[in-house]
């Protein structure tokens, strides 16, 4: 017997599946008619450790009286290889049977497999289990409750764990932090560390990484890298999670030479999250040689094409059609996986991004046609690019689909309504939501203004504010926008001035533009110039163009010239403004003056080509 048992532990050490077999042929042989329960066991466990879960389960339904012993090696299998669902129905299995009882091995297991899936009911009745059996004080089983009502978004259950354990470990503080940042509460972290140290547990590093990135997600990105610098040994996630919110808040060349930093020290290799994270940053800055690297970086580096491809080919794809490289965008798009939703996206993306609506429709009827399931993002990318004909279709297939609740999809469709001229239509999908965000309220307010009911977009404004939802820098470029387009001069003067009062927004170059444009649309020219001239910022060409234009159309040639003046200044090589401004006092029958200018670009070496007729251009 010892020395059977003795060969049954040498076969689970070297998890060796033939030896395992032939000894499973000689127990059979020896013990037929009366197999031990102890060996059939360790047998088991030996296949499950070995991956032949066939015969792993055959041997625990020839068990009459299945142990806990023989459910753990059955849950270690579908643990390790995230088989999640039958994680949980071998947890059910277990439980039919009497007089077993789930111990510490068991309850992570499964906890795990709960978070992963995504079966909340499930974790809850697990643990009432757990109250029930006694497993609630054990450190190992408390963590995986906790986390996995964080995984599941119950904070508050997850809490209540936290708070009643009697002993917490790195893990635990860990999991509860991790908790708050993936459930949008990223302020409660950054008061833990103390709690922490209080507690007589030390930060390690995924500690650090998760105040890092609480700390991004509320855009404090500089704050962020400070307590990168404190990190004794960052890992690659702590590099990631730096470049990602950089990134983020649209610091893009700062996250770029974040990622050098990262390459050039070479204690860490950038995996393809932070690869992919990177190549997001190259996209918006259009960055076509580093984007070409990092894909060279990437293919030579070890990493399998499917597995890069999977992460990062999506950003990559997007950039070299942004960089109007599309044949290498389709290149990319050639060896992601087909029958992924995100490949699609992303060729759907790039076609947009390139100006080629047509194609990028066509793109989404092929996938359509090789049943590839759409999702929300699908919807959202394809909307803006339809005509009305197809946007109702795409409304339709909504209506059939499980995306009723999506706000993404219906603010797509609000605004696909809005630009096809079908505002009404759109305000009425608004008014249908039970649920809007700041997107949604955007969308529909810039629909009005686009439309000229200026006066409907200020009032919008006003229940967006009253509902509870902030209004942001583009709410009011979109009302500043309609009040100009309808003729709201003094309305939009009131709003641009509440922005900064009563919003606590400070205006930016957009917002003076709309009121410079709202100003000089009504014939104020004189009311725009001196706004420009008390404006914080220093005006730019296009605010300037902006009032140039206006005075070419009322035929105000005293503003006209101050406006030429400064247009001047800025770019004193520019024909196109003294072109202008000649045209303008040509029109005011101010001939002396028009052959001045004429003479000054003469001296200037500022002549327009013979043969051309004078343009006058707007800047």
């Amino acid at each position: 017997m010892r020395n059977l048992n003795s060969v049954l532990q040498a076969c689970s050490t070297s998890k060796n599946l033939n030896q395992a077999k032939q000894l499973h042929q000689r127990l059979i042989l020896f013990n037929a008619s009366n197999p031990n329960p102890f060996f059939t066991t360790k047998l088991i466990q030996i296949y499950s450790d070995c991956n032949d879960i066939r015969s792993a389960t055959f041997l625990l339904h020839q068990l009459s009286h299945p142990n806990i012993f023989s459910f753990t090696s059955i849950l270690s299998f579908h643990s390790r290889h995230s088989l999640h669902s039958q994680c949980i129905q071998t947890y059910a299995q277990l439980r039919r049977l009497n007089g077993l009882v789930p111990d510490g091995y068991v309850f992570p297991k499964v906890f795990k497999a709960c978070a992963l899936s995504a079966s909340f009911h499930v974790g809850v009745v697990v643990h009432k289990d757990v109250i029930v059996f006694g497993w609630n004080p054990n450190l190992r089983v408390c963590n995986s409750v906790l986390d996995m009502y964080s995984k599941c978004g119950d904070v508050g259950s997850a809490v209540k764990v936290f708070d009643e354990m009697r002993k917490r470990d790195v893990f635990s503080w860990n999991s509860m932090m991790s908790c708050y940042v993936c459930n949008g509460l990223s302020d409660r972290v950054l008061g833990m560390l103390e709690f922490m140290g209080m507690d007589g547990c030390e930060p390690d590093v995924v500690t650090w990484n998760t105040v890092m990135d609480a700390y991004c997600k509320m855009g404090l990105v500089d704050e962020a890298l400070r307590v990168f610098e404190q990190i004794k040994d960052p890992n690659v996630i702590s590099w990631t999670i730096l470049i990602s919110g950089y990134s983020g808040v649209g610091k893009h060349v700062v996250a770029l030479e974040i990622f050098r930093d990262m390459v050039n020290v070479g204690m860490i290799i950038p995996d393809v999250d932070a690869l992919s994270g990177i190549l997001v940053s190259c996209k918006f800055l259009g960055n076509l040689t580093s984007g070409r690297e990092i894909h060279g970086y990437g293919l030579k580096n070890g990493f399998r094409n499917d597995v890069f491809y999977k992460s990062a080919g999506a950003a990559l794809l997007t950039l070299y059609a942004r960089c109007n490289r599309l044949h290498d965008a389709e290149k990319v798009f050639r060896v992601m996986d087909d029958s992924d939703v995100v490949t699609w996206n992303a060729m759907i993306l790039g076609y947009i991004d390139t100006g080629l609506g047509r194609l990028a429709f066509e793109c989404f009827r092929e996938m359509q046609g090789r049943g590839v399931r759409i999702d929300q993002t699908t919807i959202s990318t394809i909307l803006p690019v339809c005509d009305l004909r197809c946007g109702k279709q795409i409304h339709a297939y909504v209506r059939k689909s499980n995306f009723d609740c999506a706000v993404g999809v219906y603010n797509a469709l609000i605004h696909m309504y809005s630009i096809c001229g079908c505002i009404s239509y759109a305000y009425s999908l608004f008014s249908t939501m039970v649920k809007k965000d700041l997107i949604s309220w955007n969308t529909i307010i810039g629909g009005f203004g686009m439309h000229g009911l200026g006066q409907t977009a200020v009032k919008l404004l006003q229940e967006m504010s009253d509902s509870g939802i902030s209004p942001n820098s583009v709410t009011f470029s979109s009302a500043l926008s309609a009040c100009s387009h309808s003729g709201l001069v003094d309305d939009g003067i009131e709003l641009f001035y509440r922005m900064t009062k009563d919003f606590g927004l400070n205006p930016v170059m957009e917002h003076f533009s709309c009121v410079i444009d709202m100003l000089a649309r009504a014939g104020r020219l004189e009311d725009a110039f001196r706004f420009i001239n008390q404006m914080p910022l220093e005006p730019d060409k296009y605010i300037w163009g902006a009032l140039l234009a206006a005075c070419q159309e009322h035929q105000n040639v005293s503003v006209g010239q101050l406006a030429v003046e400064k247009l001047i200044d800025l770019e004193p090589r520019e024909a196109g403004h003294y072109v202008t401004l000649s045209n303008l006092y040509s029109r005011a029958g101010r001939w002396d003056d028009a052959a001045k200018v004429r003479t000054m670009m003469e001296g200037q070496g500022l002549l327009k080509p013979s043969g051309h007729s004078w343009v006058g251009t707007r800047s």
